[in-house]
């Protein structure tokens, strides 16, 4: 070894062990966030997972407190993958995620009455072979909250760069899963920010941000890749589904000319198909069309050219909770989050900090949020070029 390279060793030799102080010095304010819950109310006895919760602030001054759920593996933590997941919306909770997806535990509907949701675990949960953090992003999503107002204008990319933050910190302060193949996933909405995060993460890695993370790929279950392509595809959707004719199919087609979402106002033949259309999809719930259209929890006025993925009619599904037994419904389940969620004693569990939320929604539809990313595609392009892993479900 040449006394060049010998001065370098030394060097680094150094550096490291200063650069770790740094970090964890840096890092030790978010400790103190971090909480392990044995119990929950709802659940009977103590949790046979390791739960933690707790925020970790993102910007420049923290000034962004992003809430997350950790669930650890329950099989092997320290070789498992760690999976970083988000929920759709934008502003959907990664609590729905958790509960009503691939988390460890869910709703006992049938043993649920009135204001008393009782849980019950759940044999698919993935954390049986993988680590979680269920993060609550954008900011203003779910217990997420921001300490000034201005830190609530977020968009596709500054939210996508403040993960990639709250992850770098999360992992500092939890160094044991540093090693551990990482992941990120998330549905829906989360086609657009997710390939955002995976190039960020793997920019930092390039340029040697600290600490490196063991990225090995991401997944995404339907996810929204392109605004308008995949809402113009709808109608040929629901053309295949038998939901509108062949002869309305054709016409809407021929008038339009593939432009759906956005037509020109004086195309008055485009304009009368697309209405013909609209009224043929009134009664159907497009998030599901095998299922029954029921309430969900916001207006949306046009749904088949409505942009974004929560679609249906409006009823308060809080407050209104069917007595008499119906057609099964998946929103109708939903109403168990908000009150569970909402409940005083869960959020003392949860640690959730007083004062800085006045209600949880599971979906936050007033969020300050710009849609600023049209696709995701030529994120996916770059992507494939790089040694990683990737999984598009339906």
């Amino acid at each position: 070894m040449n006394s060049s390279s010998s001065s370098d060793s030394i060097t680094l030799t150094m550096w490291w062990p200063s650069a770790v102080v740094v970090l964890l010095l840096l890092t030790s304010n978010l400790v103190a966030s971090q909480s392990i819950i044995k119990t929950l109310p709802g659940f009977t006895g103590e949790l046979p997972f390791k739960l933690e919760t707790g925020y970790i602030g993102v910007g420049e001054l923290d000034e962004v407190q992003l809430f997350y759920y950790f669930i650890e593996s329950e099989r092997s933590p320290k070789d498992d993958p760690l999976v970083l997941w988000l929920n759709g919306g934008p502003g959907c909770s990664a609590l729905s995620g958790l509960l009503f997806e691939i988390g460890p535990f869910t709703f006992n509907y049938a043993n649920s009455s009135g204001n008393k949701p009782t849980l019950e675990l759940n044999p698919y949960s993935w954390t049986n072979v993988a680590n979680i953090i269920f993060v609550d992003a954008p900011v203003g999503t779910g217990f997420s909250y921001a300490i000034t107002w201005e830190a609530y204008n977020v968009s596709d990319t500054s939210s996508a760069a403040q993960t990639y933050e709250f992850l770098r910190k999360w992992l500092l302060s939890h160094s044991m899963f540093l090693s551990n193949s990482l992941y990120i996933a998330g549905d829906s909405y989360s086609g657009i920010p997710i390939p955002i995060i995976v190039q960020e993460i793997s920019n930092g890695n390039e340029v040697g941000h600290l600490p490196p993370l063991n990225l090995k790929g991401f997944m995404l279950g339907n996810p929204l890749t392109h605004r308008i392509f995949d809402v113009d595809a709808r109608l040929k959707f629901a053309h295949r589904m038998a939901l509108i004719s062949d002869k309305l199919y054709e016409s809407t087609k021929r008038n339009c000319k593939g432009e759906y979402i956005y037509p020109d106002p004086s195309n008055a033949k485009c304009i009368e198909d697309l209405q013909v259309v609209e009224e043929c999809l009134t009664q159907i719930c497009l998030a599901q069309v095998l299922e029954p259209n029921c309430a969900t929890e916001s207006p949306k006025p046009n749904k088949f050219r409505e942009l974004s993925v929560l679609g249906g009619n409006f009823i308060d599904i809080h407050t209104s909770t069917p007595e008499v037994p119906g057609p099964w419904c998946r929103n109708y389940n939903y109403r168990y989050s908000y009150i569970w969620a909402n409940d005083k004693t869960v959020q003392q569990a949860l640690h959730i900090r007083e004062g800085t939320k006045t209600n949880w929604e599971r979906c936050n539809q007033s969020l300050e949020y710009t849609e600023n990313v049209i696709t995701s595609i030529d994120y996916h392009r770059n992507l494939t070029k790089k040694d990683l892993r990737a999984l598009v479900y339906r």
